[in-house]
């Protein structure tokens, strides 16, 4: 993914009502942010922090600016934008390059099903059971190299698990895919002190035969790419 428009890099202020962000540019500039993100953002919206930002053409965009990547130590980057891994995933699915999925030529995104759900992607393919594909944003790291997910109580995510659990239990497939917006982390575990629920019921949808995949992004201020896959733990 592209973004559409160069980044232009500045010095976070403060984040705040969510989905803000005060931001002063290298000129000097201060600017307000769209922050598309609901999260905590823990360790990614500290005061000072290098951050870069797409401005907008849109004239009917009341701000100018979003907020897209931090640039963290040692010359690493994570994204911020909760929309990205599924346009991510998305491109990456219709190109092949997820091996275990390459086999589906038809990707359909937001497909109804379950229980007024909508799945982030469905795969079909001739001879081929349909894969039911779950799409989860993942930017926490606390320790070592893990990537952690969730950062904040989801019970939409728990439910979601729940939902491929039951088509994983009609014989289709059924994948929970954690795409990891950040490029210095080797493998991703669940974060159950914050969420004990998600946790239990990411346990209980591995065990009904969902399908559990990581997958570490490559970022910078002109693209963001799905790169590598990372193990998994359970």
């Amino acid at each position: 993914m592209q973004f559409a428009q160069d980044l232009i890099p500045g010095r976070l202020v403060r984040r705040y009502k969510r989905f803000l962000a005060d931001a002063v540019l290298e000129d000097g500039t201060e600017v307000t942010a769209h922050c598309a993100n609901p999260g905590a953002m823990t360790g990614l919206a500290e005061p000072g922090m290098r951050i870069w930002l797409e401005p907008t053409r849109d004239p009917k965009r009341k701000l100018r600016f979003s907020w897209r990547l931090v640039e963290l130590a040692g010359g690493h980057w994570a994204g911020i934008d909760t929309a990205v891994p599924n346009r991510v995933v998305g491109e990456a699915l219709r190109a092949g390059r997820i091996p275990a999925l390459a086999a589906y030529p038809e990707i359909r995104p937001e497909v109804a099903y379950g229980s007024r759900s909508r799945v982030d992607f469905l795969a079909r393919g001739a001879g081929l059971p349909d894969a039911y594909i779950e799409v989860k944003n993942v930017h926490l790291r606390r320790a070592e190299d893990w990537a952690e997910f969730p950062d904040s109580v989801t019970a939409r995510g728990a439910k979601h698990l729940g939902e491929l659990a039951r088509v994983a239990g009609e014989g289709h497939r059924a994948v929970m895919l954690y795409c990891v917006q950040r490029d210095d982390c080797a493998r991703l575990r669940l974060a159950g002190d914050i969420d004990p629920g998600y946790a239990r019921a990411a346990e209980a949808a591995a065990a009904a035969g969902v399908e559990m995949m990581a997958w570490a992004c490559r970022l910078g201020p002109r693209e963001i790419l799905l790169d590598r896959p990372l193990p998994i733990a359970i």
